[in-house]
């Protein structure tokens, strides 16, 4: 009859080796869970391409600054401050006739200048030649084709009998924030269509965006080819382009 202290053990043998299969079991398992989840990790964290989009529209400003300048030389200031006021009169007529209201002009302050006699060597003495007096005017206004025709024309009053000069007008968009908006969302698709068509011919797929920052924004005349890398707002001219970069990482799967 079998010793039943043998019998004992033997059971106890017998578990203790089964538990050890187990764990052994459990440890490979469990490693082998890990490893496919380190690799996914791994993979998440280096299977990304990186690409820049971009987009462009052109624009016409809607907001537009004109100042315009006239100027009178007298050996006195009382003769140029007077004369300078009848060139004043002259200008607010001629920018209402061009359909200006009063209102919208605005005068600024006189600029008077002292003017000294020259000596032989062409260096000014203590003697007091005359004066110049010098003013401006200045337009603002969402009617920027008027803006642009007056800058061009104003120069006629010189047929008047006035010393006067047309600066450049300066053109501007009022809603730019909300172009910023559309602009980027258009930079951004652009971005991804660039990533989708690179890794086509692998036979992946873009998965998540990773990453977006945004570049430079730039305004520049329809036709420039200029850039800067720290952005330009161009507002010499009427029509424009803008135009939008995004840099942006995906996830390949």
């Amino acid at each position: 009859m079998e010793d039943p202290a043998n019998r004992f053990s033997f059971l106890k043998n017998t578990q203790i080796i089964i538990l050890g299969l187990c764990i052994a079991a459990a440890t490979i398992a469990s490693s082998v869970i890990f490893s496919k989840g380190f690799l996914s990790v791994t993979k998440f964290m280096r299977e990304q391409i990186a690409v820049t989009g971009s987009a462009q529209k052109a624009i016409k400003s809607d907001y537009a600054v004109w100042t315009g300048a006239f100027a009178r030389r007298e050996p006195l200031m009382a003769d140029a401050f007077t004369k300078l006021g009848e060139d004043l009169v002259k200008v607010r007529k001629y920018l209402i006739t061009q359909g200006i209201a009063e209102k919208d002009i605005i005068v600024n302050q006189i600029e008077t200048e002292t003017i000294y006699k020259k000596n032989e060597k062409g260096n000014n003495t203590n003697d007091i030649e005359g004066y110049r007096l010098r003013q401006t005017v200045e337009l603002r206004s969402n009617d920027v084709e008027k803006i642009a025709r007056i800058s061009r024309e104003a120069t006629g009053l010189i047929h008047e009998g006035i010393e006067f000069y047309s600066g450049s007008p300066e053109y501007f968009y009022t809603r730019l924030d909300e172009l910023k908006v559309e602009m980027l969302a258009k930079a951004t698709e652009n971005a991804r269509q660039r990533a989708e068509n690179m890794v086509k011919a692998t036979g992946n797929r873009i998965g998540f965006m990773r990453s977006a920052r945004m570049g430079v924004f730039q305004i520049t005349p329809v036709n420039s080819t200029e850039i800067s890398d720290w952005g330009m707002n161009d507002t010499s001219s009427l029509e424009k382009k803008v135009t939008a970069v995004v840099s942006a990482s995906f996830s390949i799967e």
